[in-house]
């Protein structure tokens, strides 16, 4: 479940990259600025979003 939807700061809309970047940096398969770079997730702002951001689904459910 992705919480943060759009950028707190500029309003981009985020989510629609949240799986495909969990999936694919959050892992360690790949540097994360690099699989941000391919998604076009280009301001900084967005980009500090999608590498700081949590799951709160996965820490405070303990059930799957």
């Amino acid at each position: 479940m992705m919480i943060p939807v759009r950028c707190f700061t500029c309003g981009n809309v985020i989510g629609e990259h949240w799986e495909e970047f969990k999936a694919r940096a959050k892992e360690g398969d790949e540097d994360p600025a690099a699989v941000l770079d391919e998604l076009g997730v280009d301001r900084h702002c967005c980009r500090r979003m999608m590498v700081s951001h949590t799951d709160l689904v996965d820490v405070v459910s303990p059930y799957q």
